[in-house]
C-alpha cells in the first residue's frame, strides 16, 4: 500500500511541476516574442533609412529616402512593402523549429516628412544642421550692410529713366530751330546730342555690350513644367516634431550660403550641373541660361545706374563738363534754353555708360563699391559716341564682387521662390547621373512613423507605433 501512496503523490507533484515548467516556457515564449518584435521593428526601420538616396548626398549632403526606388511611380506604400519585407525576413528562423513563428501582419507609415513639406522647411532643416558650423555672423553683417545702402539710396526703387525721359521731353518742349532744305521746305536743325547716341545702345542687350564674346554664353534651355516649382507636389505631414524641437526652424541665411556652396554661377559654372547658371537661375527663374544671366545683368546695370546717376550729380567737375558740352550745342543752335536739360541728358547718359563699364568689370572678375568716390569712376564723357570701344575688362577696384552682388539679389528673394527655385536645380542635376532620370524631391522623406503589427501561430499578437528619421 506505501507503493500506491508515492506513485500517487509522484503524479500529483509531476503536474504540478510540468505545469510550472509550461508556464515559464510560455512565458519566456511571450517576452521573446516582444523582444523579437522590437529588435525586428528597429532592423526594419534603420533598414529603410539606409536606402538613402546616394546622389543626394554625393551632390547635396541631404539624407533622403526616394519612394520611387529608381522606379516611376512614387509613394509611400512602396517604402511600406519594403519596411514589411525586412521585417519578415528578420522574423523568418534560420533553420530548425521555430520556437517563436511570428509573422508581419500589418505595415502602416502613418506620418512622414516630404522634402517638399511647409515651402521646403523639411529640406532646409537638413541644411541648416549641416551648415551648423558656418561662421555666419560675416555673411549676416555683409547682408545688412548692403540691403541697408540699396534701401538708403533707392537703388531698388528710384526710377532714373523717368527722370531722363523728363529731361527729354523738355528738350521736345523747347524745339529745336528749323532750316530750309530746299525751297519750302524745313526740317529740324539736328542736335548732335552724345547722350542720344549712348542711349540708343540700350535696345542692344547687356551682355552683347559688355562681353568680349557673348557667344560663349550658356544657351542651356529646360522645360521648367517638368520640376518641382512648376507642378503640383506630392505631400507628407510635414515636419516631424522630434526633428524641429532639435533643430528649431531653418536658418534662412545658412539655406543661401549653402546654395553658395553647392551651385554655379557665371564665371564659377559646376560640372555636374545642366543650367550652368544656377545662382542666377535662383534670382531670375528663366527656362534658359542666357537669359537667366542677362536679367541678373539687367538689374546690376539698373542698381549701377542709380548709385552712379546720384555720385555724378554731386560731382562738380564733371557736372561743369557736361554743362559746357550743352552750352556749346546750344551755342550752334543759337538756343540757350536747351543748356540745362541736354546737359542733365549727358550726366544720365554718362552715367549709363559708367554702368555698363561697372557691370563688365563684374563679369571679368573685379570690384565695385555700391557708391562710388571720384578715385572709383572709370569712363570719361567722350565714352558716350563710343559706348562699346570705351569698355575695357578689370578685375581689380575696390567694393563687392559679382558673387557678394549676386548673394544680395539672393537675399533680397522670396524666401519660398528661393526655395523651390533651389530644389528645380537639384532635381536637374540629379536626374543627369545613372538611374535617376525621373527624380523629384516630393517623393522623398526623411522622417516617418510607422504603426506595426505582428502575429505568432501560437495565438499571440503585438502592435507598435515608432518613428525614426535623420535627426
Amino acid at each position: 500500500m506505501r507503493k500506491g501512496y508515492i506513485t500517487v503523490f509522484l503524479a500529483l507533484s509531476l503536474t504540478l511541476i510540468l505545469s510550472l515548467v509550461f508556464t515559464v516556457i510560455e512565458g519566456a515564449r511571450i517576452s521573446a516574442i516582444r523582444m523579437k518584435f522590437e529588435c525586428v521593428a528597429d532592423i526594419g526601420m534603420n533598414s529603410v533609412l539606409a536606402e538613402y538616396h546616394r546622389e543626394l548626398l554625393e551632390q547635396y549632403d541631404l539624407l533622403f529616402v526616394d519612394t520611387t526606388y529608381g522606379a516611376r511611380q512614387a509613394g509611400i506604400g512602396n517604402t511600406e512593402a519594403h519596411l514589411k519585407q525586412y521585417m519578415q525576413k528578420n522574423l523568418l528562423p534560420g533553420g530548425g523549429r521555430d520556437f517563436l513563428a511570428m509573422s508581419a501582419d500589418q505595415v502602416k507609415i502613418v506620418q512622414y516628412s516630404i522634402a517638399s513639406d511647409e515651402a521646403g522647411a523639411v529640406l532646409k532643416r537638413q541644411v541648416s544642421d549641416y551648415m551648423s558650423d558656418y561662421p555666419l555672423g560675416a555673411v549676416l553683417e555683409k547682408m545688412n550692410l548692403g540691403t541697408s545702402q540699396l534701401e538708403q539710396y533707392g537703388l531698388e526703387t528710384r526710377d532714373v529713366g523717368a527722370e531722363r525721359a523728363r529731361y527729354e521731353a523738355r528738350i521736345e518742349e523747347i524745339g529745336l530751330p528749323e532750316e530750309e532744305v530746299e525751297e519750302g521746305v524745313f526740317q529740324e536743325v539736328p542736335l548732335n546730342n552724345p547722350a542720344d547716341v549712348a542711349n540708343a545702345t540700350r535696345s542692344s542687350g547687356v551682355l552683347n555690350l559688355v562681353l568680349e564674346n557673348p557667344s560663349a554664353v550658356s544657351a542651356v534651355k529646360v522645360n521648367l513644367n517638368d520640376y518641382i516649382s512648376h507642378r503640383t507636389c506630392l505631400r507628407g505631414t510635414g515636419m516631424c516634431k522630434e526633428a524641429a524641437a532639435i533643430s528649431g526652424k531653418p536658418n534662412e541665411l545658412a539655406f543661401q550660403a549653402y546654395l553658395f556652396e553647392k551651385c554655379g554661377y557665371y564665371g564659377h559654372e559646376m560640372e555636374k550641373s545642366l543650367l550652368k547658371y544656377q545662382i542666377e537661375y535662383l534670382v531670375a527663374g528663366r527656362d534658359v541660361d542666357w537669359e537667366n544671366l542677362e536679367a541678373v545683368a539687367k538689374r546690376l546695370l539698373c542698381w549701377r545706374e542709380v548709385a552712379n546717376v546720384i555720385y555724378i550729380l554731386s560731382d562738380s567737375a564733371k557736372v561743369a563738363e557736361a554743362k559746357a558740352m550743352a552750352g556749346a550745342l546750344a551755342a550752334v543752335l543759337m538756343c540757350p534754353a536747351l543748356l540745362e536739360p541736354v546737359a542733365y541728358t549727358i550726366l544720365f547718359a554718362w552715367a549709363y555708360v559708367e554702368s555698363l563699364q561697372d557691370v563688365k568689370t563684374l563679369l571679368s572678375g573685379g570690384r565695385v563699391p555700391i557708391i562710388k568716390t571720384a578715385a572709383d569712376w572709370k569712363t570719361g564723357i567722350n565714352s558716350l559716341t563710343n559706348v562699346r570701344g570705351s569698355l575695357v575688362a578689370d578685375e581689380g577696384g575696390r567694393g563687392l564682387n559679382y558673387r557678394e552682388y549676386l548673394q544680395l539679389m539672393l537675399f533680397l528673394q522670396n524666401p519660398e521662390k528661393r526655395t523651390f527655385c533651389a530644389m528645380d536645380v537639384m532635381e536637374m542635376d540629379i536626374r543627369r547621373t545613372p538611374g535617376n532620370a525621373g527624380f523629384r524631391l516630393d517623393a522623398c522623406f526623411d522622417t516617418y512613423q510607422a504603426k506595426l503589427s505582428v502575429s505568432s501561430q501560437f495565438g499571440y499578437a503585438y502592435e507598435m507605433t515608432r518613428a525614426y528619421g535623420f535627426y
